[in-house]
């Protein structure tokens, strides 16, 4: 028995949309991640269903995948919190007076 042929490509689809999120922010463009998260959220509730040893099959891609979306991941954090970036203090003015 093998893989449902939709999971297989519901995965594929994810995996892209992934990557091409990773390109759009390399390049600065502002991304709405609702869609992938829709995708992500459908596919692992398809994989759940899944008879154990056919989900064991799918275990490189989703392993693959989950790599894919922790570096989208670290790539929106420095979006957000760019490196070198210097946290306000509390208390005090941008120009360093209380």
């Amino acid at each position: 028995m093998s893989v449902p042929r939709q999971v297989s490509q519901d995965l594929e689809k994810a995996s892209s949309m992934v990557m091409t999120a990773r390109r759009l922010l390399a390049t600065g463009t502002t991304i709405d991640l609702t869609a992938l998260e829709g995708r992500i959220k459908g596919v692992c509730d398809q994989v759940v269903e899944l008879p154990r040893d056919l989900g064991k099959g799918l275990i490189p891609a989703l392993e693959k995948l989950i790599g894919d979306l922790d570096r989208l991941a670290e790539m929106v954090a420095e979006r957000m919190d760019p490196p070198g970036a210097v946290a306000p203090v509390p208390g005090r003015t941008i120009d360093g007076n209380e």
